[in-house]
């Protein structure tokens, strides 16, 4: 997996360091993660704030965690609490939250806004057309964005919506993309991803 990252990033002139791998870590056995981690994979990617609570805190020591998945308002302060990087800001009702719970906790927690690059309904997401003034918003509230995130349509080439991420990103001065999954982070990196979200292609097929 690491080889095929490194390759992908080599072939688009960049530094295979640049890029994070993410293991996608959702409703996986405890020896799978344990395995994962004596291997010396430390990024995980969480999709569900409860069920990351459990798993985690007995293992948080040393791994950096990642809510990839979306996240209630009401789940802000337990999602504050446990995660280094939150993947899935997507409303201001949300970002509002998590400015408060930050301030309140003093807790700095790294955002990312969700784009839904592919407009589609059953999606989170910001639609591309909004993201700037979303930053914006974001930014006015105190929030420091760090990045991107998105995910294709299944049935589309993903290597559009990788660059018009990257587009989006590059209008706001924002240096990190999450992007790209199992079936599709080899394009994702050769289109600029600094993170990929891999879960099957690590762990096999979930129970």
């Amino acid at each position: 997996m690491l080889d095929r990252i490194a390759v992908s990033a080599r072939e688009a002139g960049r530094s295979p360091d640049d890029v994070t791998l993410v293991a996608v870590s959702k409703q996986q056995s405890d020896e799978k993660i344990d395995a994962m981690l004596a291997a010396g994979q430390r990024v995980f990617g969480e999709n569900r704030v409860q069920e990351a609570m459990g798993r985690w805190i007995p293992r948080r020591e040393g791994v950096e965690l990642r809510l990839i998945g979306p996240l209630q308002t009401n789940k802000v302060r337990e999602a504050v609490a446990l995660f280094d990087v939150i993947e899935t800001v997507d409303r201001e009702k949300l970002a509002e939250a998590l400015a408060r719970e930050m301030a309140r906790s003093e807790t700095a927690v790294r955002l990312y806004v969700q784009v839904n690059t592919g407009l589609e309904p059953q999606k989170a997401g910001v639609a591309p057309g909004e993201v700037d003034g979303f930053v914006a918003y974001c930014r006015d509230l105190g929030l420091s964005v760090e990045g991107l995130m998105c995910i294709p349509p299944e049935h589309e080439p993903a290597d559009r919506h990788f660059a018009m991420l990257a587009e989006i990103a590059a209008r706001n001065g924002l240096h990190r993309l999450s992007m790209g999954m199992s079936g599709d982070y080899e394009t994702a990196v050769r289109q600029g991803a600094t993170s990929v979200r891999v879960g099957s292609a690590l762990f096999g097929a979930r129970g």
